[in-house]
């Protein structure tokens, strides 16, 4: 692990307080739907009804997870470098009671064996720490069996250049859709290095690796807001905020 790698991890560490701070909280949703949106209930419910094992890179919270289980996958192995997230996620998955196993380790070079599992869920503010896509895409195709699929629901990669203005959106004059990487200034990973993917480059290492592209969405609501009264106008519908991408290893 190099060294900004290393300090993003520490970010992340502190960042994943959060989740033993909120713990009864995120064990309530847990207990409920669990993360999911309805899209991808909608995009993955032919993946999920046949049972699949499930492995998720960059897990979190684990809150996707439980409802992957929930919504038919056989079992879910989580892979996040934050032994505070994936410790809190663990003992929330014990206490609902849901097949979900957490590993400490770095994505890419997941602890997964070759063709082991049925589908790759990612996303929710993963890729921006991927200082490699393509070495992450061809994680993603060595880890899944042919026929099965990697699946991704994440923050649109022009996202970094919106302000959050109320009256009108606007272009942060410090940042550009196609820089290398940016300096995050917001919750959860302040202070940590992002790297800035355009939507083609995540495309180009997908399809490169491997996997044929099935579905490419992008939608206007982010997948994520800040707990507070904030309502930015690039929320309003004008602009992409976030997008979904199925694709299949083939047979």
């Amino acid at each position: 692990m190099d060294e900004v790698v290393a300090g993003n991890r520490l970010v992340w560490e502190r960042a994943s307080q959060k989740h033993v701070h909120e713990y009864d909280e995120l064990l309530e949703e847990a207990r409920g739907e669990g993360g999911l949106f309805a899209r991808e209930r909608e995009l993955l419910g032919p993946v999920l009804a046949e049972g699949p094992v499930v492995v998720h890179f960059q897990s979190g919270h684990g809150l996707d997870d439980v409802a992957l289980v929930k919504a038919g996958a056989k079992s879910v192995i989580g892979v996040d470098y934050s032994s505070v997230a994936a410790g809190a996620a663990q003992r929330r998955a014990r206490e609902v009671g849901t097949a979900c196993r957490y590993v400490v380790a770095e994505v890419p070079g997941v602890p997964v064996r070759d063709a082991s599992v049925d589908l790759v869920y990612t996303g929710k503010g993963a890729l921006i720490w991927m200082r490699d896509i393509d070495a992450w895409a061809r994680d993603a195709a060595r880890v899944v069996r042919p026929g099965g699929n990697l699946f991704v629901y994440e923050s649109h990669p022009a996202v970094p250049l919106w302000t959050w203005d109320e009256d009108e959106p606007r272009i942060r004059p410090d940042r550009s859709y196609f820089a290398e990487s940016h300096i995050n200034d917001t919750f959860p990973g302040n202070g940590a290095q992002e790297w800035q993917w355009t939507l083609g480059q995540i495309v180009t290492a997908v399809t490169t690796a491997g996997l044929r592209l099935q579905v490419l969405e992008e939608y206007a609501e982010p997948f994520w807001r800040p707990q507070d009264d904030t309502n930015a106008a690039a929320w309003s519908g004008q602009l992409p905020n976030s997008y979904a991408l199925l694709a299949q290893r083939p047979l």
